[in-house]
This record gives structure tokens, sequence and C-alpha cells, in this order.
């Protein structure tokens, strides 16, 4: 089954990328911040990962790095970056540091769906 590991401090984000995700097929397991995100890629990679980029403990870029020093694999998760933000130096520094794609909080499950149309997962 494919996996998915949705990274992000608000416990409501979670909650309608977890419902939406699993409307598609995916496992989903969570984490509140990067640190935790790390310890649940320590068993095997999700195929996707949504990632909130300011979060405590850990944050998206913090994960991002420290996800390319442990890469173990060569398939790498869709990385999609979930901002607050439409801050072009920070979606920038995103999509440098590995993420795939970014998508604006809220979101809704059309431009969810968006992110994933073209990566066969969904």
């Amino acid at each position: 089954m494919k996996h998915c590991l949705i990274v992000d401090d608000s416990s409501v984000i979670r909650k309608v990328a977890r419902q939406i995700m699993e409307s598609h097929g995916f496992e989903v397991s969570e984490a509140e911040n990067g640190q935790e995100a790390l310890e649940r890629c320590a068993g095997a990679w999700p195929e996707a990962i949504l990632l909130d980029w300011q979060m405590p403990v850990m944050g998206g870029h913090e994960f991002l790095s420290a996800l390319s020093v442990n890469e173990r694999s060569e398939k790498t998760p869709y990385i999609v970056y979930c901002t607050t933000e439409n801050d072009p130096v920070d979606i920038s520094q995103a999509l440098n540091a590995g993420a795939s794609a970014y998508l604006l909080k809220p979101f809704d499950r059309a431009a969810l769906e968006a992110k994933f149309a073209d990566t066969g997962l969904i």
C-alpha cells in the first residue's frame, strides 16, 4: 500500500490531509515536526510527504536537509511543501532543498489532488 507522511504542527491540517490521502488509497502516518518525521522515515520511505515549513523542534527546511544527508534509497518521496505564505523566496528555498511542489494553506481536496495529478500516485 502507498504511504503518505503528513508533517505539520496543526492537527486540523493533518486531519484534512489525512482524509484526502486516505480516500486515494494511502496509508497515512503523521508527525508534528521534522524530528518526528525523520523518526517515521527511519523504517521505510513514504511515497509522499506533505511538509509544513515552520514547525517547532525541527522545521521543514531542516527536515529536508537531514533527509538528503540520510538518503538511503533510490526512491525519493514526492514532497509537497505546504505553506501559508506566498513568498517566492520561501517557495524557492523549499524547492531547492528538495521539495517536489508547493501548496498554499488552507488547501482543499481539488488543490491537493492537482499537486499529485502527474505523479501516478493518485
